[in-house]
């Protein structure tokens, strides 16, 4: 129970980040990804116990995500909200209304 209160920061609200993260899909189909959970670690929400509340970010792109051959991770851009959502794969602290979502480079 604790692990889905973490706290959040509030200061964030409405800041325009860059942020990475790898994807864990919510909606879509076998092309495209509607809706996802940007979360800190390869495999989290599916293979192993989901990361806390206020690590996990929920995204809804501005555009559908073209699903590539290698969904790794990923940069995000938007602005950050605080708005606690519930999914069968995680609860998220955030979410990003996601101007531009684009392969991860390391940059």
């Amino acid at each position: 129970q604790a692990w889905e209160q973490a706290p959040v920061v509030p200061a964030l609200n409405g800041q325009k980040i860059r942020m990475a993260g790898f994807l864990v899909r919510l909606e879509g189909d076998e092309k495209h990804i509607r809706e996802f959970l940007l979360v800190p670690y390869f495999g989290a929400c599916i293979h192993v116990p989901p990361p806390p509340a206020n690590q996990v970010v929920h995204v809804i792109p501005a555009q559908p995500v073209l699903v590539g051959p290698d969904m790794g991770a990923v940069w995000v851009s938007g602005t950050l909200s605080l708005a606690a959502s519930k999914t069968d794969l995680g609860d998220a602290g955030y979410r990003i209304s996601a101007v531009k979502v684009e392969p991860y480079t390391g940059d």
